[in-house]
């Protein structure tokens, strides 16, 4: 009998170890399975393979392109509209037209300049300065916490309207002469242009280009400020009588009352020339024209050949 009870013994210590070895095995095979479905894991697409785990598929293939699968490629930028084109095309013009003349578009939705190979050459403005020493009173009064007086404004109006000689002077004296020019020259960053020291406001000297620039400062509202822009492009849509010549009048009818000018004409006895200048200002664009011409021409050559170069710069209609 005892005998028989350590033989028992002897088997079952046997037993014990195969048990141990087979639950061994089995906590091994589930670790396997287990990392075979965890994400992430090496094993990851054989299992997917194995399960139909077709999102675990799409990831290992979404790790193998940097970016999930299931994240849509980023959409590729959409290119800008093209802006509309100007009504006026850069060319170079070759017209019937004594002495010296000179051209420039400024586009004001980028800022491009095209013009004359001239275009920085410089002429006295005569009254088309005006345009600046009314912006620059209208600003500076706003600065000054002020507002002008009913009877400064039917001045301002006479002076850009009408281009009444004397409220302009009075203007100018009132902006401190010199000292407004060189403020236009900062402010609206013209680079061709310079004071004609204490010889007033007729002889200061711009060119075509600056022309342009000065234009794209008032339509901005850097030369009036935000308070007194509209109203000055209001006028300036309103000039009538003798000033009312040049750029916009090569346009049709309809158009030419959306468009503000401020032009300039004088006789220059010293140089015996006449000075005949155009300022204009569109929904997308500025302009100066500028001629010089022998004198015994009279002042309707040049008012004519303003518009006669614009005429030819403008784009057939569509």
């Amino acid at each position: 009998m005892a005998g028989n009870r350590r033989a028992d013994r002897r088997g079952g210590g046997d037993a014990a170890p195969l048990r141990l070895i087979a639950i061994a095995v089995i906590l091994i095979g589930l670790v396997l399975v287990s990392l075979r479905l965890l994400p992430g894991s090496p094993f990851e697409s054989e299992a997917a393979a194995k399960w139909g785990d077709s999102d675990a598929a799409s990831r290992s293939t979404g790790a193998a392109t940097g970016r999930s699968a299931r994240q849509p490629a980023s959409p590729s930028p959409s290119p800008s509209p093209s802006l509309e084109p100007l009504p006026f095309a850069a060319k170079d013009l070759n017209l019937d037209i004594e002495g010296w003349y000179s051209w420039s578009v400024l586009d004001r939705r980028t800022g491009k300049i095209i013009g004359s190979k001239n275009m920085d050459e410089t002429s006295t403005t005569a009254s088309m300065i005006k345009s600046w020493i009314v912006a620059d009173y209208l600003r500076r009064t706003a600065e000054d916490g002020d507002s002008p007086s009913d009877a400064k404004l039917d001045d301002a109006t006479k002076i850009i309207r009408d281009s009444d000689n004397t409220r302009a002077e009075q203007f100018y004296n009132s902006v401190g002469r010199d000292a407004s020019i060189r403020r236009l020259i900062s402010m609206c960053k013209l680079t061709d242009s310079s004071v004609a020291p204490d010889k007033g406001w007729s002889r200061t000297a711009l060119s075509p280009r600056d022309t342009a620039r000065l234009g794209n400062c008032i339509a901005t509202g850097t030369a009036a400020g935000p308070k007194w822009t509209k109203w000055l492009l209001n006028e300036m849509k309103l000039v009538r009588g003798a000033g009312d010549f040049g750029i916009r009048k090569a346009f049709p009818a309809a158009e030419q009352k959306q468009i503000a000018i401020k032009n300039g004409w004088i006789d220059r006895t010293q140089e015996q020339e006449m000075h005949i200048n155009c300022l204009a200002i569109g929904d997308t664009w500025t302009m100066g024209v500028m001629v010089k011409y022998p004198i015994d021409r009279g002042y309707d050559y040049g008012m004519k050949n303003c518009e006669k170069i614009t005429e030819a710069l403008l784009r057939p209609a569509t």
